[in-house]
């Protein structure tokens, strides 16, 4: 068989045309299938780990809010960071 008469065959030269033109695209592109997935997984986690500071910048200036006084900054210092006055001894538990 001639390989004209296969491609007159029920227009199965589009056919061909197409499934050249999806491999070229899907594969062998630059900026094929895989790279976009690739891309795309990392903006999603970008865009995950830009929520999670967001989040903690929130919580961190409720916080920064809340102590605004003498006394709670004294009382958030001696909690979490074990401050003591001079003349107090302080026990952690274990």
């Amino acid at each position: 068989m001639d390989i004209k008469k296969i491609l007159k065959i029920k227009g199965l030269k589009y056919w061909v045309a197409t499934a050249v033109f999806l491999v070229v695209i899907l594969f062998l592109d630059a900026n094929n299938l895989l790279v976009t997935m690739r891309l795309h997984n990392d903006v999603k986690a970008g865009e995950d780990s830009i929520r999670k500071l967001e989040e903690a910048i929130r919580l961190e200036s409720a916080e920064k809010q809340t102590i605004s006084d003498i006394d709670a900054k004294e009382h958030f210092g001696r909690e979490n960071y074990f401050m003591k006055r001079d003349n107090e001894v302080i026990y952690k538990r274990r």
